[in-house]
């Protein structure tokens, strides 16, 4: 009984429009950030290399390389500040978290490219 009244608890908090990805994807994180009195969007874009949680504890962790030195940042999934996740491009992995990638550099931090059709993906052809 007390399971079922948390599954509605947590129902009512999810977001609908959640773009669905995967671990290895490059991806543009766009969130609102407030700044004094005005809000804009920041986008940061990267590599996701973990997903973590369930229903609306959801998160997920974004890696990118800013002047030769790796920042990461961790999202809740439906958070209502995250204004949209888009798909870059998708890899091949192999693992389900990809904390590897933290120790390499260079040309060594590439993933193989998942090759996918066009027409399935959702483009107007």
């Amino acid at each position: 009984m007390s399971q079922e009244i948390l599954n509605y608890v947590e129902s009512t908090n999810l977001n609908e429009n959640v773009c669905e990805f995967e671990i290895g994807d490059m991806v543009d994180v766009h969130t609102k950030i407030m700044e004094g009195a005005k809000e804009r969007v920041q986008v940061f874009s990267g590599v996701v290399i973990a997903k973590s949680g369930s229903g609306s504890r959801e998160m997920f962790t974004v890696r990118r390389i800013v002047s030769g030195q790796g920042v990461e940042r961790k999202f809740p999934l439906h958070s209502p500040r995250i204004v949209k996740v888009e798909i870059k491009r998708s890899s091949v992995v192999r693992r389900a978290k990809l904390y590897y990638l933290r120790e390499r550099s260079g040309k060594a931090v590439r993933l193989k490219e998942r090759r996918t059709d066009r027409k399935k993906v959702g483009s107007r052809q």
